[in-house]
């Protein structure tokens, strides 16, 4: 996160209200578009089990 510049409130803001979309029944990815940012869509890799888990942080990412 720190290499990419996302900070605690942006991974938050991604999980809490951005798009979502399932892999499977426990993984997804969850990304967002932040206008103040250049590098398109940031994204979490997100694993839904007892509790939630942050897998990886990503910008650049691109949904096709």
């Amino acid at each position: 996160m720190v290499e990419r510049t996302i900070s605690d409130e942006m991974l938050l803001e991604v999980i809490d209200s951005g798009e979502t979309r399932y892999r499977d029944a426990t993984h997804l990815w969850a990304f967002k578009e932040f206008p103040a940012r250049h590098d398109n869509l940031l994204c979490a890799v997100v694993v839904l089990e007892d509790v939630v888990i942050v897998k990886t942080v990503m910008h650049h990412f691109s949904v096709l």
